[in-house]
């Protein structure tokens, strides 16, 4: 069952398939005409461009596939090798260093002020 909202009471009150997906106030609309283009150049639909195409680039998904499901006990953010390794390294010491500091000034907020 669909429900919309009364215009009279402001309540749910039942509907009909076709009331429900047209909103009060809405009307589905077609364009009479196509609207004018963005690019100057036209563009290539894939299916006019033969069995490859240049500007896709190299699928590599499979190659990737095989280096993130090869079962050698390395976690998945760490199997591409020393790029990553510096990545995670650079981002725990970033995250560490991030807490120390907070602690630190969390402690020296916490301390009384010596009067002058």
């Amino acid at each position: 069952m669909y429900y919309k909202v009364s215009g009279v009471t402001g309540k749910l009150t039942g509907a009909s398939a076709a009331s429900a997906y047209s909103p009060q106030g809405l009307k589905p609309a077609v364009p009479s005409q196509s609207p004018p283009m963005i690019f100057a150049l036209p563009t290539k639909v894939v299916s006019e461009a033969g069995p490859a195409v240049h500007y896709m680039g190299i699928n590599k998904v499979p190659d990737l596939q095989k280096i993130f499901q090869k079962a050698d006990g390395a976690p998945v953010h760490l199997k591409r090798g020393v790029m990553d390794k510096m990545l995670y390294r650079t981002t725990m010491g970033l995250t560490i260093g991030g807490t120390l500091y907070c602690l630190m000034a969390l402690y020296i907020a916490a301390q009384p002020r010596k009067p002058q």
